[in-house]
Formats: C-alpha cells, structure tokens, sequence
C-alpha cells in the first residue's frame, strides 16, 4: 500500500469519528433550561399584572404559567388543599374566618412574596345634564357612608362640598359591591374599620355582623347595593348603561381598561388625589413590613398599613396597599421541586423585568425594600435557581444598583398635586383614570387643571396615567423601555374598550450563565470534525485522483 493510499482510511476513520462525536453529543444533557408548568389561583386585584406576566414569559422562554381569578379567599383555600402551586391574595391565612368556616392552616410551609402595588380605587359611572362626570372628589368620611348606606342621594350637602366645581344631580347612589370573598374587600373593610369606626361598627351591627367587626373579606348586601363577582364584575356593571349612578371599589387597572373615571381620595393633607402610580409609590414609604416575628410565622411579612392611610405627603394616595404571592416553601400538594424551578423564574421576572409595566397597567412598581423581601422569600422556594435573585442586577424602575432599601425613585420624582386639588372653592376639571375628557364646570366653584402641580425635585409634572401628553393622540400612554432599549409599554391608545395586551408587551430578562463546560467543548470539536468532514474529501480527493490512475498503470 502507498504512502497516499493510506490517506483513504484516515478519511473514513475521520468520518466515524464525527459520528460518534455527534453521538455523544446527543446524550449529553441540553443547557436550555426546561419548565415545568405551574398553576395558581386567587386575586382578581392582581390578574390583570399577572396576566400580562404571563404572556410575557410564554413568549420568551417557553414558560407556562395558569392563573385563574377566583378571588382572594378562593385561591387561599386551594393552597391549604394542595391543588395548587402557588395563590394570590391581599390578605393573609385568615385563622378566624368571619364566615365560620375552618381555619386556612396550610399543611406544608409557605412564605409571602410581594408582587404589585397599587391603590384601591372608586370607580364609577355618573352624569351631569347629559355629560360623564371625570372628576369627582370625596373624602374617607363620605365614601365609608356611601358604602354603609348612609348617603343614598349624589346631591348630598357631604357630596356637594368636597365638589364645589360639579352641580351635584339628585340621583340615587347604586354601591356595587364583591358578592365573592375578595383581598379588594379586605382592604376596604379594614381602611374603613381603622379610619371610620363608629360608622363601620354601626352599620356590621346593622346587618346582624358582630361588633367590632373590623375586616372582612365578604360585604355584606344592603339597601341599594348591587353584589358582583370578581373585580371584572363589579367593573362590567358600573361601565353597562344601566349602572349610572353606580359606585364600586375596584383596582385602578380595571377603570383604566374600562375607560372609566375614579374618584380623587382626600388626603391628610388635605389634597384630593388619585391613585396613580406615583401617589401609590409616595403613600408606601410609610408602609411597615411585619418582621420582628420568626419567618414560619403566618404574621411574616405581612403588611401595616396605618401610616399609609394617614401619611402627611400631599402627593399621597389613603387607600395603597400591595398584594401577595404565597408560595411554598417545602414540597406538597401538586407542587414539586421542578414546579420551584419555575415558579422562581417567574417570582423573579415579576420582581424585577415585570415591574416594568406595572404603571401602564394600573399598578405601582414594588419599591425597593418590598424587593428586598421577595428575594427573600424566592431563595425559600425549593428548586429555584436563586443564582440570578441579586438586587443590584434587578430591573425595577423604583431604584437603581447602590441605591438604599428605603430607596424609590418613583416617589423621590412624583410632582406635587395642583392647587385645585386641594380642599377650597375650586376643583380640577381634568379627567381621571380610563375618562381622559375634562369635565366642563357646573357648579359654583373654580375650575383648573390637575396638570398644573409642581414637580418635584425638579422633575418633570407627570400627569396621570392615561392621559395624553402634549401633541400626542388623546389616550396615548408613555413609551416605556428597559436598559437595552426594547419597549415595555406604551406608546398605544388607551380608553374605551382598549386592551392592556396592547400596551404592555413582552421584554426578555437575563437567564443564569451556566459557564464554559463539557457541553461546548464537545460541541466546538464536533464542529471543527464536520468542517474537515465537508472540506478534506474533495481537496483529498483531488490531490489522490492523479496518484490512483498512475498506480493503476503500475
């Protein structure tokens, strides 16, 4: 055999050798991570962020994650049977429940996370001499008697002072209430129990309801009140025709996808404000956070709200609050460490990526310290990667990396509420939530713009969410981007019968780095093989064709 003709079985050999190297390649595990699908149950106050999350994540990385909004009570009763992997709610177990039914002990360990914040808001459908009304004002005291039956009447003498610019009209007041156990009724029931006592206790007796009664997840039907299901219904009836003169407690993301207006909330201070984004962010800074019991207490973590109701900030909204994700932190139930895989990706990507749009879809970004203490609880969740749970690589835009857990740069930058706001002769025509049209003067009070108040630490006036910036389209809400320049949300239309799909899109967030190992190894030898496998043969074979016929002469 010749030198040259030995070059033919180096070929083949070569050629082997790529196959078993590709071989080998398939049996070795792939770097993509694999989801397994996980399921929750709860909060309708939450759902609309949650379901934006979830598109979110579906898209980006193949992540399924099943929701259903069953209210507050519902979805806590699911965790303690187990049928879930992780529920939402705005309130905690209830030991006690008013309702008499059994205690929520769940039989395997659990932790709350924070994951939005918001206002709860009043939304309603009202009008004068054949125009909506978009910028009602009520203080704490009426709307409690508004919900206790006690004002029945919009032209009420309590009514017509907190909106000198609006000549009240004698229709009646219809409360739309939850008929379902729901967190947006706990938080209600529990503003009005600590602010308004004597008017709550008196009408929980009233309706045959213990005394003191303080908070409850399930309303009591009375006089005039309408009782609908989830926070979609009882925002479906106040948006119908026939809901004028209706009333109900709903989260502002609901009004806002209704394109319907919610009552301006008076303040300690003595502004009227709305719940936006940043007057949620201002009131949260005297939120509490229960950390002084052990972690395994059903009290951890859970939050106090007395200072948010009565904080001095002008530019605060009474009613904030935030809503929580239980999630498991031992094994049971439905729920798996492969399920904590998941569910700890996704706990991060609300954390942080998500936060992103909460503003565009009627929430508050969690500021940092709520951060803080939902990583906390992400790193109890068995099976989640927590290699990438780091406050300094998080994408909130409430705070940046260095800044301090008492940090929130939506609050630092929030403009203070314009003088029209404020308790006098005047009030601001300008249109609130979903209802982006002003509303024309009626009354024997001033108008103004609720535009006009100054910024803060000198920042730019924002005005509220939803509303048109100068020379833009009517109901155009503000272009939001991540740090690599993709779009979050906005730069759509919003109002009337618009989707929140539309203006929050989905935005990638960074996967752990697994490092240079045996995988790429394998697969840059494999892929030098398969290069010399499609170039060798036909230079080979060139260079041995003159060779072979000589020999074949021999």
């Amino acid at each position: 055999m010749t030198r040259h003709s030995r070059r033919i079985p180096a070929i083949r050999a070569l050629i082997a050798l790529t196959i078993v190297m590709t071989s080998v390649l398939g049996a070795v595990p792939a770097q993509a991570v694999s989801y397994d699908p996980i399921t929750g149950t709860g909060s309708t106050w939450s759902q609309n962020a949650l379901d934006q999350w979830r598109k979110n994540v579906a898209s980006n990385y193949g992540m399924t994650v099943n929701y259903s909004g069953v209210g507050s009570s519902a979805g806590r009763r699911d965790f303690v049977a187990g049928s879930v992997d992780f529920a939402v709610s705005e309130i905690p177990f209830q030991i006690k429940p008013e309702d008499n039914s059994a205690p929520e002990v769940p039989s395997r360990g659990y932790a709350y996370m924070p994951i939005v914040a918001g206002g709860s808001s009043f939304m309603y459908n009202l009008k004068i001499g054949g125009t909506r009304v978009s910028n009602l004002r009520l203080s704490g005291e009426v709307i409690t008697k508004i919900f206790t039956g006690v004002i029945t009447k919009w032209n009420d003498p309590a009514i017509q002072t907190d909106n000198p610019g609006l000549a009240m009209p004698g229709k009646g007041i219809v409360p739309v209430v939850r008929s379902d156990g729901s967190g947006s009724t706990a938080q209600f029931s529990l503003w009005m129990s600590k602010q308004h006592p004597a008017l709550w206790n008196a009408f929980c007796k009233s309706v045959g309801r213990a005394t003191p009664c303080g908070l409850t997840s399930q309303f009591p039907t009375f006089g005039n009140a309408k009782a609908q299901s989830g926070s979609s219904g009882v925002a479906g009836y106040v948006s119908q025709d026939y809901g004028e003169g209706a009333i109900t407690y709903v989260e502002y993301s609901y009004a806002l996808e209704a394109g319907f207006p919610v009552a301006k909330v008076l303040n300690s201070a003595g502004y009227y404000v709305e719940p936006t984004a940043d007057s949620v962010a201002v009131a949260l800074l005297q939120a509490k956070i229960k950390t002084d019991v052990p972690n395994t207490s059903p009290d951890y973590l859970t939050q106090i709200l007395d200072g948010v109701y009565n904080n001095p900030d002008a530019r605060s909204y009474p009613l904030s609050s935030y809503s929580y994700m239980i999630v498991p932190t031992a094994v049971g139930g439905v729920f798996t460490e492969k399920k904590g895989l998941t569910l700890g990706a996704f706990a991060n990507y609300m954390l942080c990526e998500g936060q992103q749009q909460a503003e565009a879809l009627g929430y508050s970004p969690l500021p940092m310290n709520l951060v803080a203490a939902g990583f906390d609880q992400i790193k109890r969740v068995p099976g989640a990667d927590v290699s990438g749970v780091d406050i300094n690589k998080c994408n909130n835009p409430t705070f940046k990396p260095g800044d301090s857990l008492s940090s929130n740069q939506l609050a630092v930058t929030a403009a203070q509420p314009a003088e029209c706001d404020k308790v006098g002769t005047s009030q601001c025509t300008t249109g609130t939530a979903g209802a982006i049209a002003d509303t024309p003067t009626s009354g024997t009070g001033t108008g103004g713009s609720a535009t006009g108040g100054s910024p803060a630490a000198g920042e730019a006036v924002s005005g509220p969410v939803g509303a048109a910036a100068p020379g833009s389209e009517a109901g155009a809400v503000a272009a939001v981007y991540d740090e690599n320049g993709a779009l979050v949300s906005g730069g759509t239309a919003a109002g009337a019968g618009s989707s929140f799909a539309g203006t929050a899109v989905a935005a990638p967030f960074t996967l752990p780095d697994n490092g240079w190992g045996a995988q790429q190894s394998i697969m840059l030898f494999a892929g030098i093989l398969l290069v010399g496998l499609a170039v060798l043969p036909p230079v080979l074979g060139q260079r041995l064709k003159p060779l072979v016929a000589k020999a074949g002469k021999k």
